[in-house]
């Protein structure tokens, strides 16, 4: 079984069946990944794939449309729709209540 690490929450990691989505096992293991929509239509639950990213599916063409070029290129993902293979450590932006930050804020906040 898979080990997620979620970087952001402290390093917490827990273990989960092959194929699982990364969204899913985030509320289960209360791993803290943000979301609204679950469905790929808001980006709120954008993280980067520090490792492991081999460990992932393919890109959907829902992330093509809310991820820059870039962001996939760095190993950014939408949690709602990455299915896991094997070990991946994922980190992301916490957010100020108010909800999701385009990519050019959320660069700016992590500078902050």
């Amino acid at each position: 079984m898979p080990d997620i690490t979620f970087i952001t929450n402290g390093g917490k990691v827990v273990s989960a069946p092959e194929d699982s989505n990364l969204l899913r096992i985030s509320l289960r293991e209360k791993g803290g990944i943000p979301f609204k929509c679950g469905g790929g239509l808001c980006g709120t639950c954008k993280c980067l794939v520090e490792e492991g990213r081999e460990n992932t599916d393919a890109v959907k063409k829902k992330e093509e449309k809310l991820l820059s070029t870039e962001e996939l290129e760095q190993g950014y993902r939408l949690a709602c729709q990455t299915f896991l293979k094997g070990d991946v450590k994922v980190s992301w932006e916490e957010t100020p209540k108010g909800g999701a930050a385009g990519a050019q804020q959320v660069q700016s906040k992590a500078e902050a």
